[in-house]
């Protein structure tokens, strides 16, 4: 599932507290939410009006709302959602009522992996279910375009099903010599085709029609209703016509020269197919793989340390360096493979009929053969070595996108372990990779708590109402072998294994260092530091935060500690406590996420937060979204009521800056206003 989207989710729940463990589970594994929450028909209606919903999750045990006066009210509302009910145990008579009632899915309280599974796959279930109405809307309008265009178009088009005529435009009419189309229904198309080259030409319908590939282009003989004759070529496409699948022929007169055709397809510099040819074929490849081929494997394949490369031999000899490693890749391409320049320096490759080992095998051989070989650039000689990432293509993932981005995850995460390394997307193999991959980020960390290779950002945070001196975020970034990593790389592991608390003291410890320093020459800095969940069972960090503080002769309240409201909610004592020794001292707090929750104020009862950090996703596309507007409003005036500060991060552009400051927001802080900058003292 796509992180990045936000999942509307209405509970209908006896229990906040129940509600929010949910919204809790799903936060921690990085997936945001909007919530809402009923327990009468009334509150539903308003709900499903003003949330619009995406997932309700429904307690068969809620005693105010039967399950099928709620489905009813569903299915009257017309909004495609997913309806999952919760359970502690399954009972089959239970199962099987709630089957039969309309719910989609059953939830077990008791195993948060199997109920964050059934979320998870029903938002990827409702999503298909909207691109595929999307995608059928599309379809539609795109045949009556297709059937506009076939009218104008000045080449001879038929479509053909079995070896007949279903459809031709005018230009064909006219190309063979017939009045009406009437004059064509009954008649093959063979019969236009020259008795010279008539078995050629029904040899490559056969062969299209049992799904294998034919000749793009033919060259023949066409016959007229007049019996007179004309040079043509022949172009073949699959297509549907009313449903049924069949197939486009084009008739040219003009024959295109191919050479001129194949010029066009080729990237000048490395001799590989270009960009948009690449493409063509990775369609070509998953929409076999989606009828049954197996066999199919893309590779992306890039040198390493590319960028300290030409800075070394100079930009001009970049284009001559990279031509000659295309052509190493070149040189082990069997006669069905092909390979394209996808980006500036990312060669993919198209590999067919090779089974797993044999995939394998190829991309061992390729980084041998480039790795052993010695690049004459100029008047330089130098050593290349290459990553390469790749997914194997099935019908599970027949998607060019999905195909893509797996591709090209197994690129970043082969170039991350250091370079001349290659990983293959495997479903099969996957537990065994991660299990790798995170024992390789765990002696990373650890490495990096002990040589200081972690690195600190800052980014500005924006006064909208004129407050005294400089306030700013700090962020986390690893040095890993191929540069910096961010923190959602690294963090889980680090949480997994208990590093987080010696992470936090590294921050911390960094920041006072920095804020010691420009006591000197700058105006008053407020730095605000994230805290991890660990930290807050780790009874020696405010006593050694306190001390350090006081030998660097700084205010408690320069560092304004914060969490995400998520994390809060799920420790809440420890929290609390934590919080208030640390506002004793004179430090201040921020909770970040906040209004994500059901019930976000009630939090501020527990925990004495002086600054609010608006959740992210009301920021989305701000300008567009009215009730985003309204609801960011109506936040910022229940915090100043009760005399806190709101801080609304992730803005992206000046309208949304405009529209916050007409809502009353406090702070602003985003890319948009400044990029993050490296922190120095």
């Amino acid at each position: 599932m796509k992180t990045d989207l936000v999942i509307k989710i209405l509970f209908i729940e006896k229990s906040i507290e129940d509600a929010e463990q949910i919204i809790s589970l799903l936060r921690n594994n990085g997936i945001a939410v909007r919530p809402a929450r009923a327990t009468q028909a009334e509150q539903v209606q308003t709900a499903l009006d003003e949330l619009a919903p995406d997932l309700v999750l429904f307690d068969p045990s809620i005693g105010t709302l039967e399950l099928r006066d709620l489905t009813r009210q569903l299915d009257a509302h017309g909004r495609d959602l997913s309806l999952i009910a919760l359970v502690t145990q399954l009972d089959n008579n239970e199962v099987t009522e709630l089957f039969a009632n309309g719910v989609r899915s059953v939830g077990l309280r008791p195993q948060p992996r199997q109920l964050l599974a059934v979320i998870q796959r029903e938002f990827d279930s409702l999503n298909t279910r909207r691109q595929l109405r999307r995608l059928e809307a599309a379809l539609r309008d795109s045949e009556r375009r297709c059937d506009a265009l076939l009218d104008s178009s000045t080449d001879a088009i038929a479509y053909v099903h079995e070896g007949m005529h279903v459809r031709a435009n005018q230009a064909y009419l006219d190309t063979f010599g017939y009045d009406s189309f009437d004059d064509l229904l009954g008649l093959p198309v063979l019969d236009m085709i020259g008795p010279n080259h008539a078995d050629e030409f029904k040899a490559a319908l056969k062969t299209l029609s049992r799904g294998e590939k034919a000749p793009n282009i033919l060259d023949l003989q066409a016959r007229r209703a007049d019996a007179g004759s004309f040079k043509a070529s022949v172009e073949f496409a699959h297509a549907t016509f009313e449903g049924e699948s069949c197939l486009q022929v084009v008739f040219r007169r003009q024959q295109i020269d191919p050479n001129m055709i194949e010029q066009l397809q080729r990237d000048q510099v490395t001799g590989l197919f270009n960009r948009a040819r690449t493409l063509e074929g990775i369609d070509q490849a998953v929409a076999a793989a989606a009828k049954g081929t197996k066999g199919q494997s893309l590779l992306l394949i890039e040198p390493d340390n590319w960028q300290t490369i030409v800075a070394g031999i100079g930009l001009g000899k970049a284009d001559e360096l990279l031509a000659t490693f295309a052509a190493r890749v070149q040189a082990l391409l069997g006669l069905d493979d092909s390979a394209g320049l996808l980006a500036e320096h990312t060669v993919g490759v198209m590999l067919h009929s090779r089974n797993d080992e044999s995939v394998k095998a190829w991309i061992a051989s390729l980084q041998q053969s480039i790795a052993s070989d010695i690049f004459d650039v100029g008047t330089s000689s130098i050593t290349v070595t290459t990553s390469i990432g790749g997914s194997l293509l099935g019908e599970k993932n027949a998607n060019t996108e999905l195909l893509l981005d797996q591709a090209s995850q197994a690129l970043r995460n082969a170039q991350s372990q250091g370079g001349n390394r290659s990983e293959l997307h495997d479903p099969a193999a996957r537990d065994k990779a991660d299990e790798e991959r995170e024992r390789y980020w765990l002696n990373l960390l650890q490495q990096a708590l002990l040589q200081n290779d972690f690195v600190l950002y800052h980014q500005q945070i924006i006064s909208l109402q004129d407050a005294e001196g400089e306030f700013s975020e700090i962020l986390l970034r690893l040095n890993g072998p191929q540069g910096e990593v961010l923190p959602g790389f690294f963090m889980p592991i680090a949480e997994k294994h208990n590093l987080t608390p010696a992470i936090d003291r590294w921050v911390l410890n960094q920041v006072i260092d920095t804020l010691r320093a420009r006591e000197r020459y700058s105006s008053p800095t407020t730095f605000f530091v994230k805290l991890t969940a660990g930290s807050l069972h780790d009874n020696t960090l405010l006593p050694w935060l306190g001390e350090r503080l006081k030998q660097a002769a700084l205010r408690h309240g320069q560092i304004v500690l914060e969490m995400t409201e998520s994390k809060v909610v799920t420790a809440l004592r420890p929290a609390q406590e934590f919080v208030n020794t640390w506002k004793q001292w004179g430090g201040r707090f921020a909770l970040e996420q906040f209004g994500s929750g059901l019930n976000s104020f009630q939090l501020l009862n527990h925990i004495d937060a002086d600054y609010l950090k608006i959740d992210r996703s009301y920021m989305a596309e701000l300008p567009q979204h009215p009730e985003n507007q309204k609801r960011v409003a109506e936040l910022c005036r229940q915090t100043h009521e009760m005399k806190r500060q709101t801080i609304a991060e992730w803005v992206e552009d000046a309208a949304s800056t405009s529209l916050l400051f007409a809502c009353g927001v406090d702070f602003v802080q985003g890319n948009f206003l400044q990029e993050p900058q490296r922190l120095h003292g």
